[in-house]
């Protein structure tokens, strides 16, 4: 019995990865990968209280661009730039400029939300008995009337 030129043997199935990193799919997630090892290397470089705060976004035509969550990071990191760049510089990229961009509402797992490690402060007396009042206003009938079937 000859096999019909139809019928094909199954593929070797590939590894997940492999598969997303197939010219020309595979271009954004080489270079999201890249720029996110190169966050890595450079994030540590900056002041620890800015690092949590800071996040490598793109490199373009010598540009690294930074989000940060708050403006206070903002001018914090822009003072941070020479030496932010002479380390870019090192790592063998021809980076002439820093553009810090503030976001606020970052994506989950790069710079964590401005509030996350604020602390509450407890409500006041005179808050606390307004929301009360509104919540009983909310549960008292209607004194009109207008709730009750005809």
């Amino acid at each position: 019995m000859s096999k019909s030129p139809t019928s094909r043997r199954p593929s070797t199935p590939q590894a997940a990865l492999e598969a997303l990193l197939a010219e020309p799919a595979g271009d954004p997630i080489r270079r999201a990968l890249w720029l996110d090892g190169l966050d890595r290397q450079l994030r540590p470089l900056l002041p620890p209280t800015l690092a949590p705060h800071a996040r490598l976004a793109n490199f373009e035509r010598g540009r690294l661009v930074f989000v940060v969550d708050a403006p206070v990071w903002r001018a914090k990191l822009r003072l941070a730039a020479p030496e932010l760049l002479d380390a870019a510089r090192s790592l063998g990229l021809e980076a002439t400029e820093l553009v810090v961009k503030t976001t606020l509402s970052p994506s989950a797992g790069a710079v964590p939300p401005p509030l996350a490690s604020a602390k509450t402060r407890p409500m006041s007396k005179t808050a606390h008995d307004a929301l009360q009042a509104a919540l009983a206003s909310l549960q008292q009938p209607d004194p009109s009337g207008s709730d009750d079937a005809d």
